[in-house]
């Protein structure tokens, strides 16, 4: 399911606000923070934004922001008012769960 992000608040320059060159890692905490929620502690912020940088870096999942694909969260991409973010895992992962005695 992709997020909606407003990636821009309101006021400032509307040239700046129309095109914004930001970095994944950016889209990428205000994802995090719509899925835990704005309440959520800092300290659960930090841990699962530490926790989704670590995935992307090992190749766990990509991230399509936009219709473009992005596997680094030092990339730069450019965003119109909104971003449409979908995270999608790389790997199958097993049908069953595994149980070691």
């Amino acid at each position: 399911m992709p997020l909606d992000l407003h990636a821009v608040a309101s006021g400032g320059s509307a040239a700046f606000a129309l095109a914004t060159p930001l970095r994944v890692r950016e889209l990428l905490a205000l994802a995090v923070r719509e899925a835990i929620g704005a309440r959520a502690p800092h300290d659960k912020f930090q841990r699962s934004m530490k926790r989704t940088l670590a995935g992307l870096a090992a190749g766990d999942f990509t991230v399509d922001i936009n219709g473009r694909h992005f596997t680094d969260g030092d990339s730069v991409v450019v965003c119109e008012r909104i971003a449409d973010v979908r995270f999608f895992i790389t790997r199958r992962r097993g049908a069953g769960i595994e149980f070691h005695p």
